[in-house]
Formats: C-alpha cells, structure tokens, sequence
C-alpha cells in the first residue's frame, strides 16, 4: 500500500495511512506512550507499563507475512493508530487482526478507516479468514469488529486462573 489521505468526519481533518517501515520501532513505541493503562491492558489482555525489546521487534515486523498500517491526523506529528494482520503460520490463508488508537482519538473513526484498509491489504495479500483475540470487556473493538467484517463469529473462551 502507498499512502493514502482520507477525510475523516469526524475530525474534520485529513487522515493519513501508510505501511509501517520495517523495524520502525521508534513509531510503535510512539502510539503504544499514547495508550492509557486501561487502553494497553484491553489491546494486551493485561497490565503492560512497557514493550520489551522482542515485543517492540515484534509489533515493527513488516514483511510478506505482517502487514501494519499506521495512521496520522492532519496537524498530529505522533501516530494516531496502528493495525496490523499477521498471517497464519500453519494456513497462508488465515490471519490474525489487532490494532490499537490512541486514546485522544477514540471514537473518532480512525480506527475503522484503519481496519478497513488493512483488512483490503491482507485480501489482496491472500489472507481469507481474519480472526481476533478481543477482551469481552472490551465493547469498543468489538463494535469496530462488526462494523468492519461481513459476518463476524464471535466464541467466547473460558480462562482459567489458578
């Protein structure tokens, strides 16, 4: 994907998607200081102060098989979101969607652009089932979720602690 500018309503501003250089730490690390607590703990599934190196490698990591987009607002120097689609090792033609927004524009819709084209990006890539690990608690990215996919399936799994 090439940069693309959309117009997002809701700012009324101009958002600006592009392909995560690879290894760009240094950007990842920037949206992830723009989370709240409560924001990393529902896009980590727990308390996370900070990214270690391996995670940071991990999160930079674009190649053939992690596809990550990140978003920038018009006026924003910081990211504003990131999603990515890590494709399955063991089936080319399935993959795993995340993202993260930062909490200064929830609710904005940025998220939702940001899903849709990375979403178009793994289609293009061959990537036929999407699947997603999202808290039940977590109603925003859920509602994202089904606003984005045609007919989401949603399991919910027991965890056991102990």
């Amino acid at each position: 994907m090439n940069a693309q500018a959309l117009h997002n309503r809701t700012l009324g501003k101009t958002v600006t998607v592009r392909l995560l250089g690879n290894g760009d730490a240094a950007t990842v690390e920037a949206l992830f200081d723009r989370l709240s607590p409560s924001s990393r703990a529902g896009r980590f599934h727990a308390a996370k102060p900070r990214l270690t190196p391996s995670e940071l490698d991990s999160l930079a990591r674009v190649d053939a098989d992690h596809l990550v987009l990140v978003a920038y607002v018009d006026g924003d120097p910081l990211p504003a979101a990131m999603a990515r689609v890590v494709r399955n090792a063991s089936d080319r033609r399935a993959g795993e969607i995340a993202f993260e927004v930062a909490d200064l524009y929830h609710g904005c819709g940025i998220g939702t652009q940001l899903v849709d084209l990375v979403l178009a990006d793994a289609r293009a890539a061959g990537i036929e089932q999407v699947d997603a690990v999202v808290q039940s608690s977590n109603r925003a990215a859920l509602r994202l979720l089904r606003r984005v996919l045609d007919a989401p399936m949603v399991r919910v799994e027991e965890v056991a602690f102990g």
